[in-house]
């Protein structure tokens, strides 16, 4: 007679304790957690385990420890996804029965399946953030070589974090970790699968009246083909640049922008041959940046202006903090008491009222970009508030004061502001 056999990476005596004598579909509901959860081919249970929940699954003692090994590489990759816990084999019934293998993963706190996401009243737009989400994951798949082979929402979680959406491999079974990376082919079989399932799935939601009636399952199915390429470019094409050449910086983010995406994390690296710049992008939702910003710097602004503080911040804390474990908070307090509130003071008071604070700022970064891509150098701030403060500023009108301006010109010239303090960054 086998005897039951539970391997785990850290062993969990209340594993033991589960009734694994019995088919987990007939488990007493005492045990089971009320999470929902997606479709899947196997069976499937969120079950109680002393102070948190995991997902297991029954399936082939085969398939159970491929997917366990693949979890656990993916992890130590650093690639979003469930941790597994434990495959337990040699189940036998009370009648002597052999039952199925399971494999037993820990269950992402504040996830959710897409069906419980689309589900609710999801405008259309938030939808495509979902669908941009799972194109980040499958990128950060591609990037470790990993194939996934089954690209669907059934196989993702999805979880909000502080605004951010972010997407969970939940399902590795039919995946494969290729160590000398994917070919083109490869990942684009992974592509078209994806867009296949996921088209069909929302088809499913659709015919069974739970999806927004805006909301076109192949536009959304196309649009993560459409991100994932987009994100794929941004990520791989490397750049190099010099060390004063800071402003490279600020263009790659501001693409990723563009794209719709944020920046997660952000790591400069030096060596002989120049400066390289490596980024980690996420999918956020409205208002975080607004927040954040606000937590970070008490500066209440607009959410546009927000990402662009906040984007030149972290360009702030990868310049000078590169491979340096910091406090987030400590180097914000750094940026606005030696970049944002010197530039705000050095502008000349009768010019102060023009704008909002955030909004100064956020146009003189527009300004210095475009001053340095002309000039294909690093133009400081300092250097870079002069000629805003001469070209733009000074024909602005006072957006405090005037209400209801007099007959006449409102664009006096002005003096060329003096820069007079040291060098901003």
């Amino acid at each position: 007679m086998v005897a039951l056999s539970i391997q785990a990476a850290k062993p969990d005596a209340e594993l033991f304790d589960l009734p694994w004598d019995a088919a987990l579909e007939s488990w007493p509901d005492e045990t089971i957690a009320a999470l929902p959860k997606g479709i899947s081919r196997h069976v499937v249970r969120f079950v109680h385990l002393g102070d948190y929940i995991v997902a297991i699954k029954e399936t082939t003692e085969e398939l159970a420890r491929g997917e366990y090994e693949l979890l656990r590489a993916l992890r130590r990759l650093d690639v979003p996804c469930v941790e597994p816990v434990a495959i337990v084999s040699g189940r036998v019934s009370a009648a002597g029965e052999p039952l199925a293998p399971a494999l037993v993963t820990r269950h992402l706190r504040f996830s959710l399946p897409y069906r419980a996401l689309y589900s609710q009243t999801l405008r259309p737009d938030t939808a495509t953030r979902l669908a941009d989400a799972l194109a980040v994951l499958l990128v950060r798949l591609h990037l470790v070589g990993f194939f996934w082979g089954d690209v669907s929402l059934s196989n993702t979680l999805f979880r909000r974090d502080a605004g951010a959406f972010a997407a969970y491999l939940v399902d590795a079974e039919t995946g494969k970790l290729v160590p000398s990376g994917l070919s083109d082919g490869q990942r684009e079989h992974d592509l078209d699968i994806g867009m296949t399932n996921v088209a069909g799935e929302l088809f499913d939601l659709q015919a069974g009246n739970r999806l927004d009636a805006d909301i076109d399952p192949i536009a959304v199915a196309r649009s993560i083909v459409d991100s994932y390429h987009a994100l794929w470019r941004e990520l791989t094409e490397g750049e190099t640049f010099l060390s004063n050449e800071r402003w490279r910086m600020a263009d790659r983010i501001s693409k990723l922008n563009d794209l719709g995406f944020d920046v997660e994390e952000l790591s400069v690296t030096t060596d002989d041959t120049g400066t390289t710049l490596s980024i980690q992008p996420k999918v956020v939702d409205a208002g975080h940046h607004q927040r954040r910003l606000l937590r970070l710097t008490g500066i209440d602004a607009g959410e546009n202006q927000a990402r662009r503080l906040l984007n030149d911040l972290d360009s702030y804390r990868a310049t000078f903090y590169a491979d340096q474990d910091v406090d987030e908070e400590m180097v914000a307090h750094e940026w606005l008491s030696q970049v944002f509130e010197p530039v705000i003071r050095a502008v000349p008071r009768e010019f102060r009222g023009r704008l909002e604070p955030a909004e100064m700022f956020h146009q003189l970064l527009d300004h210095r970009a475009k001053r340095s891509r002309e000039e294909e150098r690093d133009v400081s701030l300092a250097e870079a508030l002069g000629s805003y403060v001469d070209e733009v500023l000074r024909y602005r009108r006072d957006e405090i004061t005037m209400m209801n301006p007099p007959t006449g010109a409102i664009t006096q010239p002005t003096p060329t502001v003096q820069i007079n303090w040291r060098d901003l960054v």
